[in-house]
């Protein structure tokens, strides 16, 4: 080692053998302030399964039974946590940083739809700025004392979840699935994106899985038959919940009112990262 030093490994061209350089470690710290415990990533290889709604619906379930839980919204350019919630109000912030928004029941939020003037205001960003900003509600952000962190990641293995799953220490993800032939093949394309970066799948949720009749109390596979359970053997996973088409959920999701939500759909889930702890 040189006598004039200055621990910069990555600038110094110099082979000691005192060299402290990390190579390919992307990962980064939380906001100093933050304490959190464990990080859990919902994803989906495909948009418009009901990712959001699984995030959302963790989230109050898990508040429920008296943890505090957070979510960071990861889905830039289709955020679609607030609007569940009801939140209306943009996040604030001091010169130690950034707050995340309080829900009717105490649940954190940081979406970039809190930090936007009008909330149709579209992000017109490229790739490397969207993955930058879910870095900073990760190491910007001031999250206390959250139990379980929820990231509602964007569809597909691009940038962002590429940088969560660099950046973040996810304890575990929990992947969002439909009926359809077609987005089980996308599903395994998640799956192995996850199995690739060494992170530990939770299991598999179907949505829109069933229809139960009103009038006659039967299940109806509207989408078709469900290949879940296919998925799941074939990377040997759990199918952890079925959630059916319900209208009230999608009422509940347009009104702001999904911590109204009554239901026990996910409860097998929330087991699950009970366990956890």
């Amino acid at each position: 080692m040189s006598e004039n030093c200055n621990q910069s490994c990555s600038s110094c061209s110099e082979d000691c053998g005192e060299r402290q350089e990390k190579k390919n470690d992307f990962s980064e710290k939380p906001h100093e302030m933050s304490s959190i415990k464990k990080v859990i990533g919902i994803v989906s290889g495909k948009g418009g399964v009901g990712k959001s709604l699984v995030t959302s619906m963790l989230a109050v379930s898990m508040n429920r039974m008296g943890y505090h839980t957070a979510i960071l919204d990861a889905d830039i350019t289709g955020p679609s946590i607030p609007k569940a919630f009801g939140i209306r109000e943009k996040a604030s912030g001091s010169e130690f940083g950034i707050f995340p928004v309080k829900t009717k029941t105490g649940i954190d939020i940081m979406s970039v739809n809190l930090l936007l003037e009008n909330d149709t205001d579209p992000v017109v960003w490229r790739g490397p700025i969207i993955a930058g900003t879910v870095k900073q509600f990760w190491t910007d952000v001031i999250w206390s004392d959250v139990d379980f962190m929820f990231i509602d990641m964007p569809p597909g293995t691009g940038d962002v979840p590429l940088t969560v799953f660099q950046s973040i220490a996810v304890d575990g993800i929990i992947v969002v699935t439909s009926p359809q032939e077609l987005v089980s093949m996308i599903v395994s394309k998640a799956v192995k994106m996850a199995e690739m970066m060494n992170i530990p799948i939770i299991g598999l949720v179907e949505n829109m899985s069933y229809f139960k009749c009103p009038d006659n109390g039967k299940d109806y596979q509207i989408f078709g038959d469900s290949h879940i359970e296919e998925i799941a053997e074939k990377h040997n996973l759990k199918v952890l919940a079925k959630i059916p088409i319900e209208p009230k959920i999608s009422a509940a999701c347009d009104n702001g009112m999904i911590e109204l939500i009554d239901s026990d759909w996910l409860d097998p889930v929330a087991k699950v990262l009970k366990q956890m702890e």
